[in-house]
């Protein structure tokens, strides 16, 4: 039920019939990691910008603050970066096809409580994040790190979370403590985390600084190059039928997802078989809150024959999908938010 892509760090996907429900089960959530999973995490450190450093075990966590629980979508920035390959090569970068996404209970604290009785100091203006794991991958090599905005830490819904889907969370996802912040890419989730640092300025690490950047064609990694990676952008996808699939000719049942972040949520979903020329609106399923996905469903009738079937979705804003990877090609393969699309062959 995964695809797995390196072995040492561990970096696999979710097939994509695994993702075909409102909660990704634990044992086939997509794994993002830079580094080996540490076998063991001390006592979270709260400091730099505070007026009262905090040093706190995970049990003094469960403890002293209330837990809160949020349904959250993460999803990798590379998520889809095989639909830009075909564009044109990425070399060095992770073949991601569609599965660096899934979504899950999430169970901790909320951050925001823990920073309050930290006592941030007003020229405190970003919140990072450092774990134990130290990656090769790095330039040089270094302990994971990122940050996110104030404001948005901040927010009720980023959590220092020990649980997943009901269970404690698992070492290989961030065990004992990690962080979530719904609606950012999953590189912001930091896992395994020992510190959280107060800043004026954003993380200066190489995972912020020079990797997670959208840089524009013919531009170069190198710290401060290109934009920061933030907030995912709009995103759908087809689960069902699968890329490749053999129907019956008629009536098909197509289903799938779609996302939006920003405090934005999915108001509609298009599905077309004939390239746009006509398109089917899907109905919206279970929703989750405002940090999860958005599941769909709809019919399309096909002719026997070989089609290509294509979703978009579109936000609270107004916003929609753009239709071709080719005008997002990055040299670093970010944020494929074009249509979803599979190939399909109905039979009569």
């Amino acid at each position: 039920m995964k695809r797995v892509h390196t072995h040492a760090p561990l970096n696999a996907e979710t097939a994509p019939a695994a993702l075909d429900g409102a909660l990704t089960p634990t044992e086939v959530f997509f794994a993002r990691n830079h580094g080996p999973v540490p076998e063991a995490l001390g006592a979270l450190r709260v400091d730099g910008l505070v007026e009262r450093p905090l040093e706190l075990s995970v049990a003094e966590l469960r403890e002293r603050f209330a837990s809160r629980e949020v349904v959250a979508t993460l999803q990798c920035a590379g998520n889809r970066r095989q639909g830009l390959i075909a564009v044109r090569e990425i070399p060095g970068e992770v073949p991601w096809g569609a599965g660096a996404i899934g979504t899950a209970r999430w169970e901790g604290v909320a951050l925001a409580d823990v920073l309050a009785e930290a006592r941030p100091l007003p020229e405190a203006r970003h919140v990072g994040f450092a774990s134990v794991d130290v990656s090769q991958e790095a330039v040089p090599p270094q302990p994971y790190g990122a940050s996110i905005p104030r404001g948005k830490a901040e927010r009720p819904e980023v959590l220092l979370a020990w649980g997943m889907n009901g269970a404690p969370l698992p070492a290989g996802h961030g065990g004992p403590l990690r962080v979530v912040v719904p609606g950012y890419i999953g590189a912001r989730s930091v896992k395994w985390v020992e510190r959280i640092e107060l800043r004026a300025e954003p993380w200066d690490g190489y995972f912020q600084a020079t990797a997670y950047r959208l840089l524009a064609p013919g531009e170069r990694p190198a710290p401060g190059a290109g934009i920061a990676l933030g907030e995912v952008p709009l995103t759908a996808d087809i689960l069902a039928p699968g890329d490749g699939a053999r129907v019956a000719a008629g009536e098909v049942g197509v289903s799938g997802y779609a996302f939006a972040s920003g405090g934005r949520h999915v108001i509609r979903v298009d599905v077309t078989a004939d390239g746009g020329a006509s398109w089917t609106q899907a109905e919206l399923l279970d929703d989750l809150g405002p940090w999860a996905w958005r599941r769909w469903r709809a019919r399309v009738t096909l002719a026997p024959g070989e089609h290509e079937l294509a979703v978009r979705a579109w936000d609270s804003a107004a916003t929609a999908q753009p239709e071709h990877p080719a005008s997002l090609w990055n040299p670093k393969g970010y944020v494929n938010h074009a249509w979803g699309r599979v190939r399909v062959s109905a039979a009569p």
